[in-house]
């Protein structure tokens, strides 16, 4: 499969819109009510210059109100401070992930020192209480009104809890009603990684354990079972002392240092206590899929990268061509022992399934069946293809399409569901051949189409986004 004018994905949205009734064709379930909000990067320069990585356009929120088997949509920018001040300003005003502002070397410190970060915040959301929150890996978070998708301002916490980057993958345990999630906190004597739990609501974080280490890990996501938070320390490793005194971005200051391995960090997540460091072998990942304890041991199931080489893929320059070959990660199951402190890991499917999702509600630190992610089919490496992985009957089942690259898959349970997989999965999918984006409905379990929300132009490449069951948009 040949791909068509990939770039379009990677192409500046300036439109906004509000409550546009969509064309549907097929047939949306009677029981699907609520909205399902995404947010990603959308635009990609300000005046004359240019964001140089994927991860550090604008960010724009992006909402769907189904009701009634009608759909209604919604599209804004995230107005934080980053956004107000590069328009006000006509130019790159907050460094990102790859991106470097004109700016003098002493001012970019001194936004560092000052924990002046960028609130971007493009990768994620998560709704604490009544509060909508849009994140991004820097500390920063923004609140929004999930009706009209305006941005309210900075969400901030009311504790002391300092750091400089997070992830935007927190975990939800439905059983304890709270979130938990770490922070890296660089300084002068030490780094540390504080993992805290929060009560769905506050607005305080209650700390877990705080690890000091010398050099820090970049981690995207992270797992949790039961009984423990699970950490991965993959070498690629972040310089401080670069990031503060030279005023680089990000990416400039993450150094691939495979000879130290990677080591699974573990902690009781009911009294911080550390179980310790299990080492392995070295790998990267972006993103884990889920963790399980079974007869004393952790089982944890990740998307492997054998180096970093994914994150250099990434940049503009490189990935709005058609003939980029990306690296492709593959599933790893990793057994780790408790008592005699082995690692070992097996590949429990052939295929991959990256950005993955599960049935999070039911399955999340359990035992599952099913991965809903993106693969690539003839395409280079580059995400083209749905897919529904079931790793314990090893079959898999997928949806491809020419000239279309779908987004994340979100699964939506139907109300009062008894199988893991009875729901549904939607994707935005954007067609580079008619130049528009759609709305993709799939029967989660046959994987058979439902039905295609048509959208009047196209999105760029999303990242994450959630399903919420409460009617918020457009009322």
């Amino acid at each position: 499969m040949k791909k068509i004018n990939i770039g379009l994905g990677f192409t500046s949205l300036n439109q906004e819109s509000h409550q546009l009734k969509l064309k549907v064709a097929g047939s949306i379930p009677d029981w699907l009510s609520g909205t399902l909000i995404r947010v990603g990067a959308a635009k990609f320069e300000v005046e004359n210059e240019g964001y140089r990585h994927w991860f550090d356009g604008l960010a724009m929120l992006y909402g769907f109100n189904f009701r009634s088997g009608s759909v209604y949509f919604s599209n804004k920018f995230i107005k934080g401070k980053t956004y107000l001040q590069s328009k006000e300003k006509g130019r790159i005003v907050y460094q990102e992930f790859a991106t470097r502002p004109g700016t003098a070397w002493s001012h970019r410190v001194a936004l560092n020192i000052a924990h002046q970060f960028t609130d971007n915040t493009s990768v994620n959301i998560m709704k604490t209480g009544n509060h909508f929150i849009a994140m991004t890996e820097t500390p920063q978070r923004l609140e929004f009104d999930p009706s009209s998708l305006e941005t309210i301002g900075p969400y901030k916490y009311k504790d002391n809890i300092l750091g400089h980057i997070t992830t935007a993958h927190p975990h939800y345990d439905f059983e304890k009603d709270e979130y938990i999630n770490y922070i890296t906190s660089f300084l002068s004597l030490g780094s540390y990684y504080h993992i805290y739990r929060i009560k769905n609501g506050s607005d305080k974080r209650e700390i877990i354990s705080s690890i000091q280490i010398k050099e820090p890990s970049y981690m995207h996501s992270f797992s949790i079972t039961q009984n423990y938070v699970i950490l991965a320390e993959y070498p690629l490793l972040i310089n401080k002392g670069k990031l503060f005194i030279k005023g680089e971005p990000l990416i400039k200051n993450l150094f691939w240092k495979p000879w130290k391995g990677t080591k699974f960090l573990v902690v009781n997540r009911h009294n911080g206590n550390i179980l310790g460091r299990f080492a392995t072998e070295a790998f990267f990942a972006f993103h884990h899929i889920n963790a399980f304890e079974e007869k004393g041991d952790i089982i944890l199931d990740l998307l492997a990268y054998g180096d970093p080489t994914i994150i250099e893929t990434m940049y503009l320059s490189k990935i709005r061509k058609d003939d980029t070959i990306s690296p492709t990660p593959e599933i790893r199951r990793y057994r780790i022992s408790l008592t005699s402190g082995k690692v070992k890991y097996s590949t429990p499917f052939w295929d991959f399934a990256e950005f993955p999702r599960i049935n999070y509600s039911k399955c999340n630190a359990r035992d599952y069946s099913y991965i809903y992610g993106l693969n690539s089919f003839r395409s280079g490496g580059f995400l083209n293809k749905l897919v529904k992985l079931n790793i314990k009957a090893k079959d898999s089942m997928g949806w491809v399409e020419n000239s279309c690259y779908p987004s994340e898959p979100v699964f939506i349970a139907v109300p009062d569901a008894v199988t893991e997989d009875e729901g549904v999965i939607i994707s935005l999918v954007l067609n580079t051949e008619r130049e528009k984006s759609f709305l993709l409905l799939l029967d989660a379990a046959s994987f058979e189409e439902l039905a295609r929300v048509e959208l009047p132009y196209v999105i760029p490449f999303s990242s994450h986004g959630e399903f919420y069951k409460e009617q918020h948009c457009f009322m």
